[in-house]
């Protein structure tokens, strides 16, 4: 604004002080940094006065007494690991074999330059993977004694529970797989034909082996699903001695007339996928520093 000048008795222009920004407040003149720590302690405490309100009006004694009923616990063991542990371990193991070999090979045919490999490939692909695993279960479990009589799968409850469990882990795997060859640097093959490779042989040798390296985090994910899924076993009517943890706990739940079984083998299962969970969060965050 326009002020005298005290010198020469004139008129000069003097530009006000600008005043202080304000700071990053808002309402209530709260900075945003306060209003979050605000919010988050907020958050804090209703989850604690629901954890509080629920602790305080559960009743804790049948609780224990129908799921944490250490006397029904105590009865299940040895059987409940050296039958239903077992039995889960095994199908999940050769479900994951045969899944392994076959979507290496559906995940080459869907990269083949052959028109017919790569619509079995495509159409496999996506029926398997659009399928619900128990109609998987039902088709290996009725459907192939029924087309082809006489004929039983190769070990039983384990061949029957692998092949299902191996059918549709053929069709995940086969597009982790072609994910992982499609993402090594096409030098690398450049590379190995111009050294005089076949394309066979840079493919096996160059490669795959980097691209198995690239997916070993999500196959180890698609080993996690296997061992949840193998809960459908009890769909092909196996034995008791056949029997995995889903179907030991059910059946011992309904013997005692308690849920204890079930939550037991839950903790069962917690055994094999916890580690495996682990294990890909590990090979995941080995992988982030390669790079």
């Amino acid at each position: 604004m326009d002020r005298p000048d005290a010198a020469g008795g004139g008129r000069r222009l003097v530009t006000a002080e600008a005043e202080p920004e304000a700071g990053p407040a808002g309402a209530g003149g709260l900075s945003r940094r306060r209003r979050r720590q605000v919010s988050l302690g907020g958050q804090y405490g209703l989850f604690a006065a629901v954890v509080v309100l629920v602790a305080a009006f559960a009743d804790w004694g049948k609780l224990r007494v129908n799921f944490a009923n250490w006397d029904v616990a105590k009865s299940l063991f040895p059987d409940i690991i050296t039958i239903g542990l077992r039995n889960t371990a095994v199908y999940t193991a050769v479900g994951f074999g045969i899944g392994l070999a076959g979507g290496l090979v559906v995940a080459l045919m869907r990269l083949s330059s052959v028109p017919p490999y790569r619509w079995f490939a495509t159409v496999y692909i996506e029926v398997f993977r659009g399928l619900p695993l128990l109609l998987i279960f039902i088709f290996v479990g009725v459907g192939v004694p029924l087309a082809f009589p006489g004929t039983n799968v190769p070990g039983g409850a384990a061949g029957q529970a692998g092949l299902a469990l191996g059918l549709a882990a053929t069709a995940y795997l086969a597009e982790t797989i072609r994910a992982g060859i499609e993402a090594v640097p096409r030098g690398q093959m450049e590379a190995a034909r111009s050294l005089g490779m076949s394309y066979p042989t840079a493919m096996r040798s160059i490669v795959i082996p980097q691209a198995f390296r690239i997916v070993i985090p999500p196959l180890t994910n698609q080993l996690v699903l296997l061992c949840k899924d193998s809960s459908l076993v009890l769909f092909l009517g196996i034995t008791l001695e056949q029997r995995e943890l889903t179907k030991f706990g059910r059946d011992l739940a309904g013997d005692e007339g308690n849920t204890t079984p079930i939550i037991v083998a839950g903790i069962c299962y917690l055994l094999i996928t916890i580690p495996l969970s682990l294990l890909a969060r590990r090979l995941e965050a080995r992988q982030r520093e390669a790079r």
